[in-house]
């Protein structure tokens, strides 16, 4: 189950089209399709960046339009880099897509369809997940210390404690976010990662030959929390494109700090025909 490249309407997006997930309209934003003007050039998502609260209205429109997702049916978190996963329903929708996330946390979990899941990000990890067997899905958001922490597995675990899933029956997208190409860091998000996963988390960590620095791969490392959490490998899809590496249709806030817009990832049941 590749994740691929896709454009529709003018947006430029990222999905995985395997037909078993044809029960959940998904897509990871890139920067390409909106309407925005520089530094927010063109499809910003974010209620906290600076732009045009009409414009970032506009870009969900045009972005959940392409992704085949309902922009007046988002829920968003405001995210705090944490592994609390929050269950979501419609009772929680947003009437406005400019608006910011409420909720302080890194998850969302639904089993009503029609609730789209939404998370933000500019070099952290996006993880969509779908139950097609339960219909049930979850989105997080894994940053450096969402990653330590597990917020993916979390994620999954809830899925499995709180509406009966299967680890062996979901499926995972995991988007794209930076690369181990580009995120060199000191020791401390090494030890983080190992104080979550312990030796597991030891392939995911490249040293450098300068004193104190790695590279470090947190596509990898959530995709094995997720296999922790007993999801079947080839159930697991990763996006191989890095943020900080293609600045003409990602934004990177390694690359470009504040001085940007946000990219999102969406997923909502669809009606069972």
């Amino acid at each position: 189950m590749d994740i691929t490249r896709q454009q529709r309407h003018g947006v430029l997006f990222y999905a995985c089209m395997d037909p078993a997930w044809r029960g959940a309209a998904h897509g990871f934003s890139t920067r390409l399709g909106g309407i925005s003007p520089a530094p927010w050039d063109s499809l910003d998502l974010g209620a906290n960046r600076g732009d045009d609260p009409a414009n970032v209205r506009e870009n969900f429109v045009r972005f959940s339009a392409a992704v085949g997702t309902d922009a007046r049916s988002l829920v968003k978190n405001h995210q705090v880099h944490s592994n609390l996963v929050r269950p979501v329903t419609r009772a929680d929708v947003q009437s406005d897509p400019a608006a910011p996330g409420v909720y302080e946390a890194d998850g969302l979990v639904t089993d009503e369809p029609g609730v789209c899941l939404t998370i933000f990000s500019g070099d952290c990890i996006p993880v969509l997940l779908y139950d097609p067997v339960r219909r049930c899905i979850a989105a997080a958001h894994a940053g450096w210390r969402g990653t330590a922490l597990g917020i993916a597995a979390r994620a999954a675990e809830k899925m499995c404690g709180d509406y009966g899933c299967r680890p062996a029956d979901i499926l995972a997208a995991i988007g794209p976010g930076i690369g181990p190409c580009c995120f060199e860091t000191h020791v401390d998000v090494p030890d983080g990662l190992r104080g979550g996963l312990g030796v597991e988390a030891d392939p995911f960590i490249h040293p450098l030959s300068r004193a104190g620095k790695y590279q470090v791969d947190l596509k990898g490392a959530n995709r094995r929390w997720l296999e922790l959490a007993g999801l079947d490998p080839d159930h697991i899809s990763v996006c191989d494109a890095c943020t900080a590496c293609r600045l003409d249709i990602f934004w990177s806030h390694r690359v470009q700090g504040n001085a940007r817009g946000s990219m999102a990832a969406m997923i909502q049941l669809l009606p069972t025909p």
